[in-house]
């Protein structure tokens, strides 16, 4: 997944997912709202970002996610990636697979209906999950 030389890092999964936040966010903020958010002066380093032309500092996740309203785990994700391709599956195989805040929601649900008892994914319990995400 390479860009042009100008912009090496366009085609990245993290650079594409930045371009299509950055439109769906225009009608409430601005690309200098969101810079700003991060603590840039200026949306001189999104938009390098964005076309590819820099890599997004891994310091930066954080509150970029933060100013995108996006799953930081997410976007860090992305950024590893990014970095390297082989960065993300050595953070998971160490710390294990990153959840969603809404994931950690669900399981917190699980945990407290289940008193605990780390139920097992039963046919049942499986069958029960399926149908209510629409699967």
């Amino acid at each position: 997944m390479t860009g042009t030389s100008r912009a090496p890092h366009a085609n990245t999964k993290l650079a594409i997912f930045l371009r299509r936040r950055i439109l769906e966010l225009r009608p409430r903020k601005s690309q200098i709202d969101i810079a700003a958010e991060v603590g840039w002066r200026s949306r001189n380093i999104l938009s390098m970002i964005a076309g590819g032309s820099t890599k997004l500092p891994i310091d930066r996740v954080p509150a970029l996610a933060r100013a995108l309203d996006v799953d930081a785990a997410r976007l860090l994700q992305l950024a590893l990636e990014q970095h390297d391709t082989m960065l993300w599956p050595i953070v998971e195989e160490v710390c294990g697979m990153a959840l969603t805040e809404n994931e950690r929601k669900i399981v917190s649900l699980i945990r407290t209906a289940s008193g605990g008892s780390d139920p097992a994914p039963t046919g049942k319990l499986l069958r029960a999950l399926r149908e209510a995400f629409g699967e």
